[in-house]
């Protein structure tokens, strides 16, 4: 793998520019991987990714849904419940290839064990810890 992009915080930013730097990566021919952790594999199994206090806004959110849409960005909602759609961009880094991991400790203590995101791929701990050491570039803390 070329790229290793670890997200662990369910901020919908983060979650948002993590995916379309490895979208745009896998757009340049690398081979990439997001490895989701801690909050963010929660958010991305059963919860909601959170816009962070300087984001949360609703005339910040409507801007970035309103630049978000004219750049082709999934957007949730009409109207006054517009906002970026970070489920949605996941889905469309799965479909364009760029391989989603669930990390095999958080999903342990999350109980998420044979229950991860559709499109996600479950690993063990040994194929975790090979995918970290091998990779050309990991980018993100655990």
């Amino acid at each position: 793998m070329d790229i290793v992009f670890i997200l662990r915080d369910a901020l919908a930013s983060s979650t948002i520019g993590t995916l379309l730097a490895a979208l745009e990566a896998k757009e340049e021919g690398l081979d990439v991987g997001v490895l989701f952790t801690q909050e963010a594999l929660a958010a991305a199994a059963r919860g909601s990714f959170t816009w962070p206090r300087e984001m949360s806004g609703q005339d910040v959110r409507y801007a970035l849904a309103d630049r978000g849409k004219v750049l082709g960005l999934p957007v949730l909602g009409r109207s006054d419940s517009r906002q970026l759609d970070p489920k949605g961009l996941i889905a469309r880094a799965r479909e364009k290839g760029v391989v989603l991991y669930g990390c095999p400790w958080w999903s342990n203590l999350l109980g998420l064990d044979g229950q991860l995101p559709a499109g996600f791929q479950a690993i063990d701990s040994k194929t975790a810890l090979r995918l970290l050491r091998e990779t050309k570039r990991v980018i993100g803390t655990l």
